[in-house]
C-alpha cells in the first residue's frame, strides 16, 4: 500500500526547518546503511545524533501525531527518529530493500521496520530527477511531491532514487513499526476506515456506520501486536 498524505507540515513549518537542517553538518549518508547499500547509495545525511536533526525530527513526529490519515495508514506503534537526506548533482540511491529491523540510537530494543515514508521538504521544480521509484506487485511509481507533502509505503518494497540532474532534493525518511504488522491486513483496514468515515460524511451517524466502526476494531483487536 501507497499512500500520499499532502500538508504534513505547513509552508512555513518547511521553511523553518530548511533554514535549522541547510546550516547544520551534512556528511556521506553511507555512514546509516549496510555493506549492500553502501555500494549504490550516494547522498549526504545529517548525522544520527546531530542535535538539529533530533529537533527536527520532532517537530516531524509531533505533526504526524496530529494527523489522522497517517494513523490509518500506519497503525505507529513506535518511530526511528527521522533521518535528513540531501542529494545534488549526480546524486542517487540505487536500487535497495529497506533493513528489515533497526535499533533506535541510545534505546535497547529494536525496531520492526514496517512502513517507510518520505517527507519532501523541497518542491519538484527546485530539482530535475531525484524521483523516488518504489516497485511493487503492482507495477513501478515514481514520486515526487510538494514541500511538506508525505508518501507511506511498505519497507519491504524495493525502491531507488533517481539521479539529480539539476537543483538539490532535500527530505525527510524515517521507518515506522505498526501495530499490524501485515501491510495487506493495514490496506485492508485503512480501506474500511475511510469507508466508514465516507459513510459519516453521506449519512451521519447510522446503525450501519456503528456496526462498521465494530468490525473495525474487532478486527485491529485481532491483528493488532502490541
Amino acid at each position: 500500500m501507497m499512500l500520499h498524505i499532502p500538508n504534513v507540515l505547513t509552508r512555513e513549518q518547511v521553511r523553518q526547518m530548511r533554514a535549522a537542517i541547510d546550516a547544520a553538518g551534512w556528511v556521506d549518508g553511507r555512514a546509516t546503511v549496510g555493506a549492500q547499500g553502501a555500494l549504490v547509495k550516494h547522498n549526504r545525511q545529517l548525522p544520527e545524533d546531530d542535535p538539529v536533526a533530533l529537533e527536527q525530527g520532532r517537530v516531524i513526529l509531533q505533526a504526524l501525531a496530529a494527523n489522522a490519515q497517517f494513523f490509518s495508514a500506519a497503525l505507529p506503534a513506535r518511530h526511528m527518529p527521522p533521518l535528513f537526506n540531501r542529494y545534488t548533482a549526480g546524486e542517487t540511491y540505487g536500487l535497495h530493500v529497506d533493513g528489515a529491523v533497526r535499533r533506535v540510537p541510545g534505546a535497547a530494543p529494536w525496531l520492526r521496520t514496517d512502513v517507510s515514508s518520505t517527507l519532501f521538504l523541497c518542491d519538484p521544480e527546485d530539482y530535475d530527477g531525484g524521483e523516488l521509484v518504489v516497485v511493487d506487485t503492482y507495477g513501478t511509481h515514481e514520486v515526487k511531491l510538494p514541500a511538506g507533502d508525505l508518501i507511506v509505503y511498505p519497507s519491504s518494497s524495493l525502491h531507488r532514487v533517481e539521479p539529480v540532474t539539476r537543483g538539490e532534493r532535500v527530505c525527510s525518511f524515517f521507518w515506522t513499526q505498526s501495530m499490524v504488522r501485515s501491510d495487506a491486513q493495514r490496506g485492508m483496514l485503512l480501506e474500511l476506515d475511510q469507508t466508514i468515515q465516507q459513510l459519516r460524511a453521506r449519512l451521519g451517524e447510522t446503525d450501519q456506520t456503528v456496526a462498521l466502526t465494530g468490525h473495525y476494531h474487532n478486527l485491529l483487536r485481532m491483528w493488532a501486536d502490541v
